[in-house]
């Protein structure tokens, strides 16, 4: 990953390096490796994240579909 720093403004080059490694999902990647996640807790894990998606899928679509 390769950030261009412009006419020295160091501060606005840090705000776009963390921005790519938000985006690239680089932060909760340390997190979940900053500690031993036993199989268990990560299906659990996963599967709230399933339900957490499916639901905000749901309550799109009725928002949608309420709108026409």
């Amino acid at each position: 990953m390769q950030i261009m720093v412009r006419e020295n403004n160091v501060d606005q080059a840090l705000r776009a390096l963390k921005k790519k490694l938000q985006r690239e999902g680089v932060y909760r990647e340390m997190k979940l490796r900053g500690h031993y996640e036993k199989p268990s807790e990560k299906r659990a894990r996963e599967r709230a994240a399933a339900v957490r998606r499916s639901r905000k899928l749901e309550r799109k679509r009725v928002e949608r579909d309420s709108a026409r």
